[in-house]
């Protein structure tokens, strides 16, 4: 775990930078600087070309990672290389050669409830595009193990461009219809800058021989194609759904929310960077042993860090949405569910990493087939019933499904799961500070309050975790910045 620590304490820094900045765009200077209509706009865009990027990428980040440390020739590893930063045109080019021929009747299509959609549907596929790449280029990088600059650039980059972007329109140096293009150019020179950051370090020699296991890589890219929608589209289906049925600023309303819920994720997208290449490795070496501690040590540390953040969100929520405009507010119930769903992910370790590495990921991906359509028949029968409430209820149970059938699923093929004893233990801890701080209110103002119920169950928490030993590793932290203070 020394490697996976090291660089995942870097990659936690700068992930909890970039959600930071990300937090004072998303409750402050979306909510402030632009309209509201707009603001649903650009969380629609996003949405959408998320749900579009691993169509664009056909797979290829993952395939990197999987198959990378299989050739061991410099011949054969040039060829595979050269395939991966070419396959995404496949789907690249016919998509754009579609879009011009057909643009008006998608146009039509997605903008039935909001027409302000119309005029945005190539900022939609220029960001999916630089997105597919910039995943590509970040992939090379991690097979040899260097994260922490992609990382940046995954996090902190696109974010101070938008907030740079956000200070223009406040101060008018932009129109709002020139912020869109310069967003969309903020995703564009992030995976140009990631390209010439990976090339450094590994300029690509283009060869065009024989590469053996051809049809195998293939079929992999194919198949994790449907993996990384899925993934994708239990998340951003929910944002992309809204815009059918509700004003689009409710879906700036919903994205609040779940940007509040989504910083629990920040531990496990840090961690996941070095576990991916990690669980490859002992996957392609029949290594067992060290891939079930890796699981089940990833899944403890994670939950021990994610569970502070949840309560740190649970106990703020409503503190916090005293600071934002008002018309924000109706989101509690979204925060609180997405929260939980959130918490789940990062209970599982590196179970994704596990799954989309071994042989037995076409099942896997038949389970995720059938949640994606759960997913989508939930949102079409709650979002008209309870609103953005029933958006998040459908996630949150596609989720809390699709992520028990994965655990099961591993346990099944490889008689290992995340779960020890420590971790009802951090159940237990997590319930009963919820329980106590939770209806603790201090009679300041929401700032001081939150910052004061922060530190006092940050103490609390801590302790609770030290004095159990509930995580080798985490108890090591402990033990080296208490041992720095002294």
């Amino acid at each position: 775990m020394g490697i996976v620590l090291n660089q995942s304490s870097k990659n936690t820094i700068t992930t909890y930078l970039g959600f930071g900045i990300g937090a004072i765009n998303a409750l402050f200077l979306y909510t402030n600087f632009i309209s509201d209509q707009y603001y649903g706009l650009v969380a629609y865009i996003l949405s959408a070309a998320n749900i579009m990027m691993p169509l664009m990428a056909l797979g290829v980040h993952n395939t990197i990672v999987k198959f990378y440390s299989t050739f061991k020739s410099k011949n054969s590893l040039n060829s595979f290389l050269t395939l991966m930063l070419l396959l995404p045109l496949v789907f690249a080019i016919p998509a754009t050669i579609i879009g011009f021929l057909a643009y008006d009747a998608i146009a039509e299509i997605l903008s039935q409830k909001n027409d302000i959609v119309q005029g945005y549907l190539w900022h939609i596929f220029i960001t999916a595009m630089a997105l597919a790449y910039f995943e590509v280029f970040y992939a090379w990088m991690k097979v040899q193990m260097r994260t922490v600059f992609g990382n940046f650039m995954k996090e902190v980059f696109h974010r101070v461009g938008a907030m740079l972007l956000l200070f223009g329109v406040y101060f008018e140096w932009m129109t709002v219809d020139q912020f869109f293009d310069g967003l969309v150019g903020v995703y564009v020179l992030r995976a140009f800058f990631m390209m010439l950051y990976a090339f450094s370090k590994r300029l690509p020699v283009f060869k065009f021989q024989r590469i053996d296991g051809l049809p195998s890589i293939l079929k992999y890219s194919a198949l994790i194609i449907v993996a990384g929608s899925i993934a994708t589209i239990i998340l951003d289906v929910d944002k992309f759904m809204l815009n059918n049925y509700l004003q689009i600023e409710t879906v700036a309303y919903y994205s609040v929310a779940v940007f509040i819920a989504t910083v629990i994720a920040v531990p496990q997208r840090a961690m996941h960077q070095i576990l991916l290449p990690l669980t490859a490795q002992y996957l392609n070496n029949l290594d067992l042993v060290k891939l079930k501690d890796l699981y089940q040590r990833s899944s403890l540390t994670l939950f021990v860090i994610s569970g502070f953040i949840f309560l740190l969100i649970v106990i703020n929520t409503n503190q916090l949405y005293e600071i934002i405009p008002s018309e924000f507010s109706g989101g509690l119930g979204v925060v609180v569910l997405i929260s939980i769903a959130k918490l789940y992910d990062n209970l599982l370790g590196n179970n994704n990493a596990i799954l989309f590495n071994s042989t037995y990921y076409r099942m896997v991906l038949v389970f995720g087939v059938m949640l994606t359509v759960l997913a989508v028949v939930l949102n079409l029968l709650l979002i008209p019933i309870y609103g953005i409430d029933g958006s998040a209820l459908a996630t949150f149970l596609a989720i809390v499904i699709y992520n028990s059938v994965k655990v099961y699923f591993v346990k099944l093929k490889f008689n290992m799961t995340p779960f020890t004893a420590e971790t009802l233990t951090v159940l237990w801890v997590l319930f009963g500070n919820v329980l106590i701080f939770y209806f603790w209110e201090f009679p300041f103002n929401p700032f001081v309050n939150i910052i004061l119920k922060s530190l006092t169950v940050g103490i609390a928490y801590g302790s609770l975790i030290y004095k159990l030993h509930i995580s080798e590793d985490i108890t090591d932290v402990f033990k080296k910045y208490l041992k720095f203070l002294r």
